[in-house]
């Protein structure tokens, strides 16, 4: 178990230090490997809400793990979440594994079931993690996820996915979670979805916005034109907020690309667009966002949003409907 102290500015009250334990091993009947977590938690509080962090894809090996997004994961601790994140079947650290399951190689369906099974499993987790034992609360939930972890939380939120195998429409909303972040998300499919992974990646093309009513957060970098999937530009990436119904909003990160500032690991090589700063500012602006959807009437969200991006320096605009 190791401990660290995060620093960025107040969101929810002074940062606390972090514990953070891994891995946690959950057998799962059917699945062809082991389900393994990390728990990210502050050291004092109780009460503590929840965060599900899905992982994206990536070239890297393990920040599409449960050993990546150190920046966000916390950052969010340390204001008072407990962030729980999975390997799911896609990290590359499987890749040797499971290459021939069912499912593979997007394991859409699999990687939303891992957030349902890590939920069924909470009040394990919460006993297995030193320190935490009673501190969890479990009815206040949401989801995050990065890029492909980005369709998977629209999955969770309500989003429908048109099951390319069978044609018919597949709904794996997942009820106790009450809110979610969607960072550099895909958008939608059809006629614009014609870059040259787009054949590769059908089922990405294949997810319906219409249904996904859980209040969200959208992130989109301004820069982040994923020239791979689509010729849209960095608008797609808005697109779980433009085709979902509210309440939804929309947060357009200024001079970002798709890892916005460098959200999947400190320091990472293939992060195009390091900036520390920026990163802090998310952190932020997301906790904030989540505490006041689990907190209803707090003003965390308000006064993090007039801080970071109102001014003469914003780091990006906000819209909501």
């Amino acid at each position: 178990m190791s401990t660290s102290t995060a620093t960025s500015a107040e969101t929810q009250g002074t940062p606390v230090p972090v514990l953070s334990f891994s891995p946690i091993v959950l057998p799962v009947p059917g699945r062809p490997v082991d389900l393994q977590v990390r728990v990210s938690a502050p050291a004092t509080g109780t009460k503590l809400p929840v965060i599900l962090l899905s992982h994206g894809h990536g070239p890297s090996n393990n920040l599409s793990s449960l050993n990546g997004y150190a920046p966000l994961a916390h950052l969010w601790a340390a204001h008072g979440f407990v962030v729980v994140q999975p390997t799911h079947l896609t990290s590359r650290t499987l890749s040797h594994l499971v290459a021939d399951a069912p499912g593979a190689p997007d394991f859409w369906r699999s990687r939303a079931e891992d957030m349902t099974h890590i939920l069924d499993r909470l009040d394990m987790i919460e006993r297995t993690v030193p320190q935490l034992a009673g501190r969890i609360d479990p009815t206040k939930v949401a989801v995050a996820g990065h890029s492909l972890g980005g369709f998977t939380a629209a999955l969770l939120l309500g989003a429908g996915v048109n099951d390319p195998d069978t044609g018919s429409v597949v709904h794996l909303a997942e009820p106790r979670i009450k809110a979610g972040v969607l960072l550099a998300a895909p958008g939608r499919g059809g006629e614009v979805f014609n870059g040259p992974m787009a054949e590769q990646w059908p089922i990405i093309g294949a997810i319906d916005f219409s249904t996904m009513t859980a209040p969200a957060l959208v992130v989109a970098g301004d820069k982040d034109d994923s020239r791979h999937f689509t010729d849209m530009g960095p608008d797609w990436h808005a697109d779980p907020y433009t085709l979902a119904p509210g309440p939804k909003t929309l947060l357009t990160l200024f001079d970002a690309e798709h890892g916005l500032g460098g959200i999947a690991g400190y320091d990472a090589a293939e992060t195009t667009d390091e900036n520390p700063e920026r990163v802090a500012a998310l952190a932020r602006l997301t906790a904030a966002y989540l505490h006041t959807q689990l907190h209803p009437g707090a003003p965390t969200w308000p006064n993090e949003q007039k801080t970071l991006t109102t001014g003469p320096d914003p780091v990006g605009r906000v819209v909501s409907k």
